[in-house]
Protein backbone atom coordinates (compact mmCIF):
# COMPACT_ATOMS: atom_id res chain seq x y z
CA UNK A 1 0.00 0.00 0.00
CA UNK A 2 1.37 3.40 -0.99
CA UNK A 3 1.82 6.00 1.70
CA UNK A 4 1.48 9.77 1.21
CA UNK A 5 1.42 12.68 3.61
CA UNK A 6 -1.47 14.61 2.03
CA UNK A 7 -4.07 13.24 -0.37
CA UNK A 8 -6.18 15.89 -2.13
CA UNK A 9 -9.47 14.77 -3.63
CA UNK A 10 -10.34 16.93 -6.63
CA UNK A 11 -8.10 18.77 -9.11
CA UNK A 12 -10.21 21.88 -9.45
CA UNK A 13 -8.74 25.31 -8.63
CA UNK A 14 -9.07 24.82 -4.85
CA UNK A 15 -7.40 21.40 -4.83
CA UNK A 16 -4.61 22.41 -7.20
CA UNK A 17 -4.05 25.65 -5.30
CA UNK A 18 -3.66 23.72 -2.05
CA UNK A 19 -1.10 21.45 -3.68
CA UNK A 20 0.76 24.49 -4.98
CA UNK A 21 0.67 26.18 -1.57
CA UNK A 22 2.29 23.07 -0.05
CA UNK A 23 5.19 23.10 -2.53
CA UNK A 24 8.47 23.16 -0.66
CA UNK A 25 6.93 21.75 2.53
CA UNK A 26 8.80 18.48 2.15
CA UNK A 27 5.50 16.59 2.33
CA UNK A 28 4.52 13.97 -0.24
CA UNK A 29 1.31 14.90 -2.05
CA UNK A 30 -1.15 13.06 -4.28
CA UNK A 31 -4.23 14.36 -6.09
CA UNK A 32 -7.13 12.09 -7.06
CA UNK A 33 -9.24 13.35 -9.95
CA UNK A 34 -12.00 11.74 -12.04
CA UNK A 35 -11.10 13.65 -15.20
CA UNK A 36 -8.14 12.64 -17.38
CA UNK A 37 -5.02 14.80 -17.28
CA UNK A 38 -5.66 16.02 -20.85
CA UNK A 39 -8.94 17.63 -19.78
CA UNK A 40 -7.23 19.30 -16.81
CA UNK A 41 -4.50 20.71 -19.03
CA UNK A 42 -6.98 22.27 -21.47
CA UNK A 43 -10.19 22.96 -19.52
CA UNK A 44 -13.17 23.84 -21.67
CA UNK A 45 -14.92 27.22 -21.50
CA UNK A 46 -17.77 26.86 -18.99
CA UNK A 47 -19.32 30.33 -19.15
CA UNK A 48 -18.36 31.31 -15.61
CA UNK A 49 -16.51 34.57 -15.00
CA UNK A 50 -14.91 34.77 -11.56
CA UNK A 51 -14.92 38.06 -9.63
CA UNK A 52 -11.65 38.26 -7.72
CA UNK A 53 -10.95 40.52 -4.75
CA UNK A 54 -7.62 42.24 -4.05
CA UNK A 55 -6.82 39.56 -1.45
CA UNK A 56 -7.51 36.78 -3.96
CA UNK A 57 -5.24 38.40 -6.51
CA UNK A 58 -2.47 38.50 -3.89
CA UNK A 59 -2.95 34.80 -3.12
CA UNK A 60 -2.88 33.91 -6.81
CA UNK A 61 0.23 36.01 -7.40
CA UNK A 62 2.02 34.31 -4.50
CA UNK A 63 1.23 30.89 -6.00
CA UNK A 64 2.28 31.95 -9.51
CA UNK A 65 -1.22 31.63 -10.98
CA UNK A 66 -1.99 35.27 -11.77
CA UNK A 67 1.12 35.62 -13.94
CA UNK A 68 -0.06 32.71 -16.12
CA UNK A 69 -3.27 34.47 -17.22
CA UNK A 70 -2.98 36.74 -20.25
CA UNK A 71 -3.58 40.38 -19.22
CA UNK A 72 -5.91 40.80 -22.20
CA UNK A 73 -8.28 38.25 -20.63
CA UNK A 74 -8.47 40.04 -17.27
CA UNK A 75 -11.20 42.66 -16.96
CA UNK A 76 -10.96 45.37 -14.28
CA UNK A 77 -14.09 46.05 -12.25
CA UNK A 78 -14.26 49.81 -11.67
CA UNK A 79 -17.81 50.25 -10.40
CA UNK A 80 -20.94 48.29 -9.55
CA UNK A 81 -24.65 48.98 -9.26
CA UNK A 82 -27.41 47.06 -7.51
CA UNK A 83 -30.90 47.73 -8.91
CA UNK A 84 -34.38 46.68 -7.83
CA UNK A 85 -37.22 46.13 -10.30
CA UNK A 86 -38.21 49.21 -12.30
CA UNK A 87 -36.99 51.65 -9.64
CA UNK A 88 -34.54 54.27 -10.96
CA UNK A 89 -32.69 54.11 -7.64
CA UNK A 90 -29.48 52.06 -7.50
CA UNK A 91 -27.00 51.21 -4.75
CA UNK A 92 -23.58 52.06 -6.17
CA UNK A 93 -19.93 51.29 -5.49
CA UNK A 94 -16.98 52.90 -7.26
CA UNK A 95 -13.24 52.29 -7.18
CA UNK A 96 -12.42 56.01 -7.14
CA UNK A 97 -14.35 56.44 -3.89
CA UNK A 98 -12.13 53.81 -2.29
CA UNK A 99 -8.89 55.35 -3.64
CA UNK A 100 -8.10 52.29 -5.74
CA UNK A 101 -7.97 51.78 -9.49
CA UNK A 102 -10.19 48.69 -9.42
CA UNK A 103 -12.74 47.20 -7.04
CA UNK A 104 -11.65 43.80 -8.31
CA UNK A 105 -11.09 41.80 -11.48
CA UNK A 106 -13.08 39.39 -13.63
CA UNK A 107 -11.27 36.33 -14.97
CA UNK A 108 -12.74 33.36 -16.91
CA UNK A 109 -13.00 30.28 -14.73
CA UNK A 110 -11.44 27.96 -17.31
CA UNK A 111 -8.33 30.16 -17.47
CA UNK A 112 -7.94 30.04 -13.68
CA UNK A 113 -8.23 26.25 -13.85
CA UNK A 114 -5.59 26.09 -16.57
CA UNK A 115 -3.26 28.42 -14.66
CA UNK A 116 -3.60 26.27 -11.52
CA UNK A 117 -2.80 23.14 -13.53
CA UNK A 118 0.25 24.73 -15.14
CA UNK A 119 1.52 25.98 -11.77
CA UNK A 120 1.86 22.46 -10.33
CA UNK A 121 3.56 20.90 -13.35
CA UNK A 122 6.97 19.57 -12.38
CA UNK A 123 6.33 20.17 -8.68
CA UNK A 124 8.42 17.84 -6.52
CA UNK A 125 6.73 15.24 -4.33
CA UNK A 126 3.41 15.62 -6.18
CA UNK A 127 1.63 12.83 -8.06
CA UNK A 128 -1.63 13.01 -10.02
CA UNK A 129 -3.92 9.98 -9.95
CA UNK A 130 -6.28 10.91 -12.78
CA UNK A 131 -9.19 9.06 -14.34
CA UNK A 132 -10.30 7.58 -11.03
CA UNK A 133 -12.24 8.47 -7.89
CA UNK A 134 -12.45 7.66 -4.20
CA UNK A 135 -14.56 4.56 -3.48
CA UNK A 136 -14.07 4.34 0.30
CA UNK A 137 -12.27 5.94 3.25
CA UNK A 138 -11.29 4.07 6.40
CA UNK A 139 -10.10 6.33 9.23
CA UNK A 140 -7.24 5.41 11.52
CA UNK A 141 -5.19 7.00 14.31
CA UNK A 142 -2.07 7.60 12.18
CA UNK A 143 -3.51 7.62 8.64
CA UNK A 144 -6.69 7.23 6.63
CA UNK A 145 -6.80 4.39 4.12
CA UNK A 146 -8.35 5.52 0.85
CA UNK A 147 -9.57 2.95 -1.67
CA UNK A 148 -9.82 4.18 -5.25
CA UNK A 149 -12.36 3.06 -7.84
CA UNK A 150 -9.62 1.19 -9.71
CA UNK A 151 -8.75 -0.85 -6.61
CA UNK A 152 -5.59 0.97 -5.53
CA UNK A 153 -5.19 1.82 -1.87
CA UNK A 154 -3.33 4.73 -0.31
CA UNK A 155 -2.58 5.50 3.33
CA UNK A 156 -2.70 9.28 3.80
CA UNK A 157 -1.83 11.15 6.99
CA UNK A 158 -4.29 13.82 5.87
CA UNK A 159 -7.11 13.69 3.33
CA UNK A 160 -8.38 17.01 1.98
CA UNK A 161 -11.64 17.10 0.04
CA UNK A 162 -11.90 19.65 -2.76
CA UNK A 163 -14.47 17.69 -4.73
CA UNK A 164 -17.27 20.28 -5.21
CA UNK A 165 -20.23 21.40 -3.12
CA UNK A 166 -21.77 17.95 -3.67
CA UNK A 167 -18.67 16.28 -2.20
CA UNK A 168 -18.84 12.48 -2.22
CA UNK A 169 -16.05 12.06 0.31
CA UNK A 170 -17.76 14.47 2.71
CA UNK A 171 -20.68 12.07 2.78
CA UNK A 172 -18.36 9.07 3.17
CA UNK A 173 -16.95 10.73 6.27
CA UNK A 174 -20.45 11.16 7.71
CA UNK A 175 -20.36 14.95 7.48
CA UNK A 176 -23.68 16.54 6.64
CA UNK A 177 -24.24 19.89 5.00
CA UNK A 178 -26.83 22.62 5.17
CA UNK A 179 -28.15 22.78 1.60
CA UNK A 180 -30.32 25.58 0.28
CA UNK A 181 -31.93 24.75 -3.07
CA UNK A 182 -33.26 28.02 -4.46
CA UNK A 183 -35.38 26.24 -7.08
CA UNK A 184 -33.79 28.32 -9.84
CA UNK A 185 -31.18 27.82 -12.50
CA UNK A 186 -28.52 30.22 -13.71
CA UNK A 187 -27.68 30.70 -17.38
CA UNK A 188 -24.33 32.27 -18.27
CA UNK A 189 -23.18 33.47 -21.68
CA UNK A 190 -20.83 36.04 -23.19
CA UNK A 191 -22.35 38.73 -25.38
CA UNK A 192 -21.02 41.57 -27.52
CA UNK A 193 -22.49 44.91 -26.43
CA UNK A 194 -23.39 47.74 -28.77
CA UNK A 195 -22.82 50.44 -26.12
CA UNK A 196 -19.80 50.70 -23.78
CA UNK A 197 -20.20 49.10 -20.36
CA UNK A 198 -17.43 51.27 -18.83
CA UNK A 199 -16.30 48.32 -16.72
CA UNK A 200 -19.34 48.56 -14.47
CA UNK A 201 -21.07 45.46 -13.11
CA UNK A 202 -24.82 45.29 -12.55
CA UNK A 203 -26.92 43.18 -10.24
CA UNK A 204 -30.54 43.69 -11.22
CA UNK A 205 -33.28 42.14 -9.11
CA UNK A 206 -36.32 42.10 -11.33
CA UNK A 207 -39.71 40.60 -10.56
CA UNK A 208 -39.59 36.94 -11.52
CA UNK A 209 -35.94 36.99 -12.57
CA UNK A 210 -32.51 38.20 -11.47
CA UNK A 211 -29.96 39.55 -13.92
CA UNK A 212 -26.29 40.28 -13.61
CA UNK A 213 -24.01 41.88 -16.15
CA UNK A 214 -20.27 41.42 -15.71
CA UNK A 215 -18.04 43.67 -17.87
CA UNK A 216 -15.43 41.84 -19.96
CA UNK A 217 -12.65 42.89 -22.36
CA UNK A 218 -13.41 44.04 -25.91
CA UNK A 219 -16.74 45.53 -24.73
CA UNK A 220 -18.18 42.11 -24.16
CA UNK A 221 -20.24 41.20 -21.12
CA UNK A 222 -21.18 38.06 -19.28
CA UNK A 223 -24.92 37.89 -18.81
CA UNK A 224 -26.01 35.90 -15.74
CA UNK A 225 -29.72 35.14 -15.90
CA UNK A 226 -31.55 33.48 -12.99
CA UNK A 227 -34.97 31.98 -13.71
CA UNK A 228 -36.98 28.83 -12.98
CA UNK A 229 -35.37 25.82 -14.73
CA UNK A 230 -38.07 25.50 -17.41
CA UNK A 231 -37.59 29.09 -18.55
CA UNK A 232 -33.82 28.62 -18.59
CA UNK A 233 -34.24 25.60 -20.84
CA UNK A 234 -36.35 27.68 -23.21
CA UNK A 235 -33.54 30.22 -23.44
CA UNK A 236 -31.00 27.46 -23.96
CA UNK A 237 -33.04 26.11 -26.90
CA UNK A 238 -33.21 29.45 -28.76
CA UNK A 239 -31.02 30.18 -31.76
CA UNK A 240 -28.43 32.94 -31.33
CA UNK A 241 -30.51 35.65 -32.97
CA UNK A 242 -33.58 35.10 -30.80
CA UNK A 243 -31.49 34.62 -27.69
CA UNK A 244 -29.68 37.91 -28.31
CA UNK A 245 -33.02 39.68 -28.73
CA UNK A 246 -34.34 38.14 -25.52
CA UNK A 247 -31.32 39.19 -23.45
CA UNK A 248 -31.31 42.68 -25.00
CA UNK A 249 -34.93 42.98 -23.87
CA UNK A 250 -34.12 41.70 -20.39
CA UNK A 251 -31.56 44.51 -20.00
CA UNK A 252 -33.99 47.04 -21.51
CA UNK A 253 -31.54 47.98 -24.28
CA UNK A 254 -29.29 49.72 -21.73
CA UNK A 255 -26.23 48.37 -23.53
CA UNK A 256 -27.85 48.49 -26.95
CA UNK A 257 -28.10 45.30 -28.95
CA UNK A 258 -26.45 42.30 -27.29
CA UNK A 259 -25.31 39.41 -29.45
CA UNK A 260 -24.03 36.08 -28.06
CA UNK A 261 -20.38 35.30 -28.81
CA UNK A 262 -20.00 32.12 -26.75
CA UNK A 263 -21.74 28.91 -25.87
CA UNK A 264 -24.44 29.01 -23.18
CA UNK A 265 -24.22 27.12 -19.91
CA UNK A 266 -26.82 26.46 -17.20
CA UNK A 267 -26.24 25.57 -13.55
CA UNK A 268 -28.61 24.80 -10.66
CA UNK A 269 -28.62 27.31 -7.80
CA UNK A 270 -27.82 25.47 -4.58
CA UNK A 271 -26.02 26.93 -1.58
CA UNK A 272 -24.06 24.56 0.68
CA UNK A 273 -22.45 24.97 4.09
CA UNK A 274 -20.80 21.93 5.69
CA UNK A 275 -21.96 21.17 9.23
CA UNK A 276 -18.38 20.25 10.03
CA UNK A 277 -15.33 21.22 8.02
CA UNK A 278 -12.97 18.66 9.52
CA UNK A 279 -12.93 15.04 10.67
CA UNK A 280 -10.30 12.52 11.76
CA UNK A 281 -7.27 13.45 9.60
CA UNK A 282 -9.69 14.98 7.11
CA UNK A 283 -10.56 18.54 6.02
CA UNK A 284 -12.82 20.29 3.52
CA UNK A 285 -11.73 23.19 1.30
CA UNK A 286 -13.33 25.13 -1.55
CA UNK A 287 -16.96 24.48 -2.40
CA UNK A 288 -16.87 21.24 -0.42
CA UNK A 289 -16.74 23.44 2.68
CA UNK A 290 -18.75 26.46 1.52
CA UNK A 291 -20.70 26.63 -1.74
CA UNK A 292 -22.06 30.15 -2.18
CA UNK A 293 -25.04 31.51 -4.08
CA UNK A 294 -23.42 33.67 -6.81
CA UNK A 295 -25.32 36.87 -5.93
CA UNK A 296 -22.37 38.20 -3.91
CA UNK A 297 -19.81 36.71 -6.35
CA UNK A 298 -17.65 35.50 -3.47
CA UNK A 299 -17.59 31.71 -3.71
CA UNK A 300 -14.22 31.33 -5.42
CA UNK A 301 -12.64 33.92 -3.11
CA UNK A 302 -13.70 31.83 -0.12
CA UNK A 303 -12.26 28.76 -1.83
CA UNK A 304 -8.88 30.44 -2.23
CA UNK A 305 -8.97 31.59 1.38
CA UNK A 306 -9.76 28.09 2.65
CA UNK A 307 -6.77 26.45 0.98
CA UNK A 308 -4.50 29.30 2.05
CA UNK A 309 -5.72 29.11 5.65
CA UNK A 310 -5.22 25.33 5.80
CA UNK A 311 -1.90 25.26 3.94
CA UNK A 312 -0.43 27.93 6.23
CA UNK A 313 -1.18 25.75 9.28
CA UNK A 314 0.16 22.62 7.56
CA UNK A 315 3.37 24.33 6.43
CA UNK A 316 4.00 25.73 9.90
CA UNK A 317 3.48 22.34 11.54
CA UNK A 318 5.70 20.58 9.00
CA UNK A 319 8.47 23.15 9.53
CA UNK A 320 8.36 22.48 13.27
CA UNK A 321 8.12 18.70 13.03
CA UNK A 322 4.60 18.69 14.48
CA UNK A 323 1.60 16.63 13.39
CA UNK A 324 0.10 18.63 10.52
CA UNK A 325 -3.16 16.63 10.72
CA UNK A 326 -3.74 16.80 14.47
CA UNK A 327 -7.25 17.41 15.72
CA UNK A 328 -6.18 20.69 17.34
CA UNK A 329 -4.67 22.03 14.11
CA UNK A 330 -7.72 21.07 12.07
CA UNK A 331 -9.99 22.64 14.70
CA UNK A 332 -8.07 25.91 14.33
CA UNK A 333 -8.59 25.77 10.58
CA UNK A 334 -12.32 25.16 11.00
CA UNK A 335 -12.78 27.99 13.50
CA UNK A 336 -10.96 30.46 11.26
CA UNK A 337 -12.84 29.52 8.12
CA UNK A 338 -16.23 29.60 9.83
CA UNK A 339 -15.56 33.05 11.23
CA UNK A 340 -14.53 34.27 7.78
CA UNK A 341 -17.43 32.75 5.84
CA UNK A 342 -20.56 32.18 7.93
CA UNK A 343 -21.77 35.80 8.20
CA UNK A 344 -21.57 36.43 4.45
CA UNK A 345 -23.05 33.02 3.65
CA UNK A 346 -26.14 33.75 5.76
CA UNK A 347 -26.40 37.33 4.47
CA UNK A 348 -26.14 36.11 0.88
CA UNK A 349 -28.94 33.60 1.38
CA UNK A 350 -31.12 36.27 3.00
CA UNK A 351 -30.51 38.67 0.10
CA UNK A 352 -31.23 35.97 -2.47
CA UNK A 353 -34.46 35.00 -0.70
CA UNK A 354 -35.71 38.57 -0.34
CA UNK A 355 -34.86 39.71 -3.85
CA UNK A 356 -36.27 36.62 -5.50
CA UNK A 357 -39.62 37.14 -3.75
CA UNK A 358 -42.05 39.05 -5.99
CA UNK A 359 -44.95 39.26 -3.52
CA UNK A 360 -46.09 42.78 -2.62
CA UNK A 361 -44.72 42.89 0.96
CA UNK A 362 -41.34 41.71 -0.30
CA UNK A 363 -41.38 44.31 -3.08
CA UNK A 364 -41.85 47.07 -0.53
CA UNK A 365 -39.15 45.67 1.74
CA UNK A 366 -36.74 45.20 -1.19
CA UNK A 367 -36.81 48.88 -2.10
CA UNK A 368 -36.57 50.00 1.51
CA UNK A 369 -33.62 47.70 2.19
CA UNK A 370 -31.69 49.00 -0.81
CA UNK A 371 -32.27 52.63 0.18
CA UNK A 372 -31.28 51.91 3.77
CA UNK A 373 -28.05 50.30 2.58
CA UNK A 374 -27.34 53.34 0.42
CA UNK A 375 -27.89 55.68 3.35
CA UNK A 376 -25.59 53.74 5.66
CA UNK A 377 -22.15 54.93 4.61
CA UNK A 378 -20.37 52.48 6.99
CA UNK A 379 -22.25 49.59 5.35
CA UNK A 380 -21.20 50.62 1.85
CA UNK A 381 -17.64 51.14 3.09
CA UNK A 382 -17.68 47.65 4.62
CA UNK A 383 -18.77 46.02 1.35
CA UNK A 384 -16.23 47.95 -0.70
CA UNK A 385 -13.54 47.21 1.88
CA UNK A 386 -14.33 43.51 1.66
CA UNK A 387 -13.49 43.68 -2.05
CA UNK A 388 -10.40 45.84 -1.83
CA UNK A 389 -8.80 44.60 1.39
CA UNK A 390 -5.42 42.96 0.92
CA UNK A 391 -3.99 40.01 2.80
CA UNK A 392 -1.98 40.88 5.91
Amino acid sequence: MRKVDVLVVGAGPAGLSLARSLAGSGLSLAIVEQQPAAALAEPAFDGREIALTHASRQIMQAMGLWQRIAPAEISPLRSARVMNGSSPFALGFAAERENVEELGWLVPNHLIRRAAWEAVQGQENLELLDGTSVAAIETGPAANVVTLADGRKLAARLVVAADSRFSVTRRMMGIGAQMRDFGKSMLVCRLQCERPHKHEAWEWFGYGRTLAMLPLPRNQASAVITLPPQQIQELMAMDDAHFGQAVTGFFEHRLGQMQPVSTRHAYPLVGVYAKRMVGPRYALVGDAAVGMHPVTAHGFNFGLQSQQRLSALINDAADNGADFASSSLLARYERGHRLATRPLYEATNAIASLYNDSRLPARVLRGAALRAAHGLVPFRKMIAGHLTQRMA
